[in-house]
């Protein structure tokens, strides 16, 4: 099960990237249509982010009973480990929010957006801290699970690539912020 939740880390890692990307600029104004295949691809990413959680928390329920059943929690050693889990729940409400900030209502044939407030782009900043959280402390296991192990030299620009690609998720959430509030 692990083997198959490494290999579907990997494919919602590539669809974000490009969905992050494709976001970014249609939020900043400078991309404009190709939204029925950027629709098709997210809704596949969240039934595959919805099948990741599952495993996660499948997972996440085993290694709770072994803890029980061993009697030690030996929490100070395996705080990365909660980090994971925790912003990855963080992230399964944060979508949600994501959702419904970006759902796009057609009425008398022009496309709406619903407002986008203080409390979306802090929601949406909130979901961008998260991802970045889980997915560069995620990004090592993930990198061993896929038998990646001679690519370490490469992991340092892996983690600036991946930073630097949310940072601009979260540039493009705060200028739709200020072009939907202010121009």
């Amino acid at each position: 099960m692990r083997k198959w939740n490494a290999i579907l880390s990997a494919v919602i890692l590539v669809l974000f990237l490009v969905h992050s990307i494709a976001g970014s600029f249609q939020l900043a104004g400078i991309l404009s249509g190709g939204k029925q295949w950027l629709t098709i691809m997210t809704w596949g990413m969240t039934i595959l982010i919805v099948v990741h959680a599952v495993l996660g928390c499948i997972l996440t329920a085993e290694t709770l009973r072994s803890i029980k059943k061993s009697g030690a929690s030996y929490y100070k050693e395996n705080r990365l480990f909660w980090l994971r889990r925790i912003s990855g729940f963080a992230i399964m409400f944060l979508i949600g929010a994501h959702i419904a900030a970006f759902q796009v209502k057609e009425t008398a044939g022009a496309v709406r957006l619903p407002y986008f407030g203080g409390l979306q782009l802090t929601l949406q900043l909130l979901l961008a801290a998260s991802v970045a959280v889980h997915v560069l402390t995620n990004i090592k296991p993930l990198m061993l699970s896929l038998g990646t192990v001679k690519a370490r030299h490469i992991f340092t620009d892996i983690l600036v690539i991946l930073s630097v690609l949310l940072a601009a998720a979260g540039v493009g959430f705060i200028i739709y912020f200020i072009r939907f509030n202010v121009l």
